[in-house]
């Protein structure tokens, strides 16, 4: 009985938060730098984790800066989340893909979303005109037309 009220509560705040034209996944996303805080941080990263175990989804970052565009995408390749293709694309080197762990892709996602607004000293060595680096989660048909 009390497994059943924690699905019902759990399927009401649900039904709450994700109206029914929304999929769970839609509201994971951030851009870099953020101010969010580290639990924060770690909580994206493990929702995002869960629902690329079991939707057909992928995790992707996108950076660009003058002329130039960067995606690192992150998609399941096994049904229970412990393996993941890493795709990795810079407009000038084209395409790299490698299969990393769980744990890597959730270091390299807390890594990345963590990271600090660059110091005045890197920001005139990097492009003025550079957008914040956007994280989102998005369905794998998707992914490689970015």
């Amino acid at each position: 009985m009390a497994s059943e009220r924690m699905t019902q509560t759990e399927t009401t705040h649900q039904t709450a938060t994700n109206p029914d034209s929304e999929d769970p996944w839609e509201d994971l996303e951030a851009t870099v730098p953020n101010n969010r805080n580290h639990v924060s941080i770690v909580t994206l990263v493990e929702c995002t984790l869960v629902e690329l175990t079991h939707e057909d989804v992928g995790a992707v970052f996108v950076e660009q800066g003058v002329g130039r565009m960067k995606s690192t995408q992150y998609v399941a390749v096994d049904d229970v989340g412990e393996q993941f293709q890493k795709r990795h694309f810079d407009e000038r080197l084209g395409w790299h893909e490698t299969v990393v762990s769980r744990q890597t892709v959730r270091d390299e996602l807390i890594t990345q979303l963590t990271r600090s607004p660059p110091s005045p000293t890197e920001h005139s060595r990097e492009a003025v005109a550079s957008e914040p680096i956007t994280f989102i989660v998005k369905p794998v048909r998707e992914l490689q037309s970015l």
